[in-house]
């Protein structure tokens, strides 16, 4: 399987195609139409990759990931329901899950060598120091969040957390795309004045 071209502008008909031809084309990959795979996996990689892409940073791991969620797309079409919701809302589900399975996985890798790294040397800091800056930092960032108005706070959750582009922001709570963009630039903003970043 290809990855994405990523590179350079993307043509509109890449971006995605209509609901109906989105949820017709999952309807012939449940019948294990290789043609209508092809044309689904053209029509939405680049969604997929740049979802990815912001969830984990890297390109490597980004283009295993698309990888991945497509796989899931060929052997779980028959699972998409049309009445749960757009064909591309389902397929950026699975995107998002993916990704954030991957930073979980990593991180669970990262704790275990860490963990394995401090059992098998004498302790040479204050862990209990250490565990005290931990949990400093994360009241810090609930604290700083609550310096949010209502709705910086929604869009900069939905647009971080939630993994949604300025668009499917400004969609869902019923703004415009200017509104969204400043919403978030003005609420990143007062959370690095308030968290001393910058």
């Amino acid at each position: 399987m290809d990855t994405p071209n990523v590179g350079g502008s993307e043509a509109p008909e890449l971006l995605a195609g209509s609901n109906a031809q989105l949820a017709g084309l999952l309807g012939q990959i449940a019948d294990g139409d290789q043609a209508a795979f092809k044309e689904f996996y053209q029509l939405t990689s680049r969604r997929v990759f740049g979802m990815a892409r912001r969830v984990l940073i890297d390109a490597g791991l980004s283009e295993d990931t698309t990888q991945e969620v497509f796989i899931q797309v060929w052997q779980k079409a028959s699972t998409f329901d049309p009445a749960a919701g757009s064909p591309l809302a389902w397929l950026m589900t699975i995107a998002h899950r993916r990704a954030i399975d991957r930073v979980r996985s990593a991180q669970s890798a990262s704790d275990r060598e860490a963990r394995y790294g401090a059992a098998s040397q004498d302790p040479d800091h204050d862990s209990v120091e250490e565990e005290a800056g931990s949990k400093l930092e994360a009241e810090a960032v609930t604290r700083c969040l609550g310096t949010l108005t209502p709705t910086q706070l929604e869009s900069v959750r939905l647009a971080y957390y939630g993994g949604l582009t300025y668009r499917e922001v400004a969609e869902r709570l019923g703004a415009a795309i200017p509104t969204i963009k400043s919403r978030i630039r003005d609420g990143l903003l007062r959370l690095k004045s308030c968290m001393g970043v910058g």
